[in-house]
């Protein structure tokens, strides 16, 4: 058996992009799951493909298990880690939202890894993201 995951996508607007994030876990775990796939979000207003976003804010709960988000890229980054047995929100509106400054081979692409993960254990996210474009 594997963990119960799930990825619901709440808005996908031409600026922003909501997400719904959860997971029960049979103690696998996940590892480098791609959560945010940049390529599948919907065109800006003039039809330019989105290219990455930044998280904007996050609101989360963990019980039992913590919770890496990664920029994907050649060497993943840690974009934010979220520890188990809590709850918080943040919010990095107030400059644009957290920047994806992984380097080499980025792709814009969030990915997601358990850290500890047991049998029954539980995440929920919502992540709201500002959308960016390439001109093409």
């Amino acid at each position: 058996m594997a963990d119960s995951v799930n990825v619901s996508t709440i808005i996908d607007g031409p600026r922003k992009a909501v997400f719904y994030l959860t997971n029960i876990s049979d103690s696998t775990g996940e590892s480098a799951v791609t959560k945010i796939d940049v390529s599948a979000l919907s065109t800006s207003a003039d039809g330019d493909t989105c290219t990455g976003v930044r998280i904007e804010s996050l609101s989360f709960s963990t019980v039992g298990m913590g919770v890496q988000l990664l920029w994907d890229a050649t060497a993943n980054r840690l974009a934010i880690e979220l520890p188990a047995n809590y709850s918080d929100s943040f919010d990095f509106s107030a400059f644009s939202g957290l920047p994806n400054y992984s380097g080499s081979g980025k792709n814009g692409d969030v990915l997601l890894t358990t850290v500890g993960a047991g049998s029954g254990e539980t995440y929920t996210l919502t992540i709201t993201c500002i959308k960016e474009y390439t001109d093409l």
